[in-house]
């Protein structure tokens, strides 16, 4: 593989390089997924550095850590080659291209990987919390990362849960809010799911009984906060950024105008298809996994002019009936997380940098820009897809001109 893409003494020298196997079989499925010749040799520049900088060895675990690292020492003078040190661009790409190779190797060490001695145990809670309880797989996942969480703490005090008592849970949960690191929300929250496993726990024989409903947590009320949207002016702003005509330029207008026009949510927009489109009646089909529903929304010329023109000069073909992909080889579907970084990034490009930027800013964004118009909250929360009222309800706090004329009504010196 490396003879395709460099000259032979190149080629020569990414051979005698460590797990020069692995690398090989990544290229490969590169190159198979559409990558082109440049990219496959940026993937194997920034493949051979790291070997070499961290001194790699066959299935040996690379943590997160361990890649920024090897791009702090490539990024100098010395370690490119250089008379310069790397770009910002150039290190996080460095950074982007060997994560994907350690990570198609099994060999990252993640974030909420178990490191305790309870594996078994929260093997044991994840298949109840999937078959038992039947909740999806990101409930699952939320509820075993808090569950992972509490173990380690646990661990690392020295502790077990066959000693547990709530002096220790309470030590956990009040070390976490002195180090500043979660919010009250998220103290409710971890409480919340660490309940349930303590649950869990008791029915097992794992630890005391009655300890679970000692775990309270903190009050919090779901509208206390107002909503965190993104000006009118700076949507504007962030849909004139992408008027390129690269590819990626023509996939994030589209997206970005799914986001900003119906204010979907993020795994809305994830799970569009192909077949989602009626071209034909001109009405666009969105499945909601929160409410469990699927709406129809009419595809106005400026959304369906986007969608067609990513469609016809940006989308790759041949990976699937997806809607959105990947502008870079591997070529796969957009996921939550590849939605949430290009609203992030493009927010940054034209220079909002604090506040909430993901999707779901947007999403209020357009709930308050319908608010503005005087719509009625029965028909900004249709067009959320909200089941509740209750969760329209919010909007109304951010809605002065309607609370300056409250404010401003004639007690009749009752007040």
């Amino acid at each position: 593989m490396f003879e395709e893409i460099f000259y032979p003494p190149t080629a020569a020298r990414h051979r005698n390089a460590p797990l020069v196997d692995q690398r090989a079989e990544y290229l490969v499925r590169l190159k198979e997924n559409g990558a082109r010749r440049a990219t496959l040799r940026k993937y194997a520049n920034a493949h051979l550095n790291l070997v070499r900088l961290l001194d790699v060895h066959d299935g040996e675990r690379i943590s997160m850590r361990d890649i920024e690292t090897a791009a702090t020492l490539w990024s100098k003078p010395r370690g490119r080659g250089y008379g310069h040190a790397a770009s910002p661009k150039a290190r996080q790409r460095f950074v982007c291209h060997c994560l994907d190779l350690v990570r198609s190797l099994g060999w990252l060490e993640e974030v909420g990987e178990v490191r305790h001695s309870y594996g078994a145990e929260l093997h044991a809670y994840e298949d109840w919390l999937r078959t038992e309880r039947a909740l999806s797989q990101t409930t699952v996942e939320s509820y075993c990362v808090a569950a992972n969480h509490f173990l380690t703490r646990l661990d690392e005090m020295s502790n077990s849960l066959a000693t547990l008592q709530i002096a220790d849970i309470d030590s956990i949960i009040g070390a976490e809010h002195r180090r500043g690191n979660w919010s009250r929300r998220t103290i409710h929250y971890f409480a919340q799911r660490l309940r349930s496993f303590v649950t869990f726990a008791q029915k097992r024989g794992w630890c005391h009984p009655g300890l679970a409903a000692g775990i309270v947590a903190p009050s919090y009320m779901a509208d206390e906060t107002l909503p965190k949207g993104i000006k009118r002016e700076d949507v504007e702003r962030l849909l004139a950024s992408v008027q390129g005509q690269r590819p990626v330029d023509r996939r994030n207008r589209a997206i970005l105008t799914l986001f900003i026009s119906y204010g979907l949510r993020v795994g809305e927009v994830a799970g569009l298809r192909l077949d989602d489109l009626d071209w034909e009646g001109d009405m666009l089909r969105v499945r909601c996994p929160k409410p469990g529903r699927t709406h129809l929304w009419p595809l106005t010329p400026e959304i369906g002019t986007a969608i067609l023109d990513y469609i016809q000069y940006g989308r790759p073909t041949g990976f699937g009936r997806a809607l959105f992909f990947t502008s870079r080889a591997p070529i796969r579907p957009l996921d939550r997380k590849a939605l949430g970084k290009i609203v992030r990034d493009r927010l940054n490009g034209i220079g909002v940098v604090t506040g909430r930027r993901g999707p779901h800013a947007l999403r209020h964004a357009a709930a308050q820009h319908l608010l503005d118009q005087g719509i009625a909250m029965k028909v900004i929360g249709d067009f959320l897809g909200h089941r509740d009222p209750s969760s329209t309800a919010i909007y109304a706090k951010v809605d002065l001109v309607a609370l300056r004329e409250v404010a401003d009504f004639d007690l009749e010196g009752l007040a």
